[in-house]
């Protein structure tokens, strides 16, 4: 297994090698999609990408918690969560049932 993160610098890398923008605007496109991403969860909305999966915020209401510490409850204000639920094609690929999906031009 590697212990490489992908980044925004690679995703822009990627994006400069496969479509044969320039590296400016490579870096402005994944800018814009991650942008656009992220608006669309702020409002509420699900964010699906075919064959990857798919994003979505979920209300989670206020509970009580304990301080593993002390043991005192103290209440978990409400708040909302990003769930991440990956496709049937992602999971096959991460388990070495598909061969990996590859970019255009690698």
């Amino acid at each position: 297994m590697h212990n490489h993160t992908l980044t925004r610098a690679d995703l822009t890398e990627a994006v400069f090698k496969a479509v044969g923008l320039s590296r400016n605007e490579s870096a402005q496109m994944v800018e814009d999609i991650l942008e656009e991403v992220c608006c669309a969860l702020a409002r509420g909305e699900s964010v699906k990408l075919s064959s990857f999966g798919t994003f979505s915020v979920r209300q989670k209401s206020q509970r009580m918690g304990r301080n593993p510490k002390t043991g005192h409850e103290v209440p978990i204000a409400p708040r909302r969560v990003l769930v991440f639920r990956p496709s049937h094609v992602l999971k096959a690929v991460i388990n070495g049932e598909m061969p990996e999906l590859q970019l255009a031009g690698e």
